[in-house]
């Protein structure tokens, strides 16, 4: 039950930033304003966290819950950082 507390609230909290980050960089590149696309990322990944957390303690297999979290949001990481390198040159 530790561990799936801790994968709930940190892998969580990486697959939401993840998801935060790349959905603001790419809200901003397809036009809109900064602050919005920063709001909109914002309240959409508090909702997908709620998400992840609760499928957390639904799901059977906890290494399947390790893999979508920390490695989906490593993968949305990259992706965020790819995008911003890209807009920025």
């Amino acid at each position: 039950m530790t561990l799936r507390v801790a994968l709930a609230l940190l892998g969580g909290y990486a697959f939401a930033w993840g998801f935060i980050a790349s959905g603001m960089t790419a809200l901003h590149a397809a036009g809109m304003e900064f602050h919005d696309a920063q709001g909109l990322a914002s309240l959409l990944g508090f909702l997908l966290f709620l998400c992840v957390f609760l499928w957390t303690f639904a799901a059977r297999s906890l290494l399947r819950v390790g893999v979508v979290l920390v490695g989906g949001g490593a993968l949305l990481i990259v992706a965020a950082s790819s995008l911003q390198s890209a807009l920025v040159r």
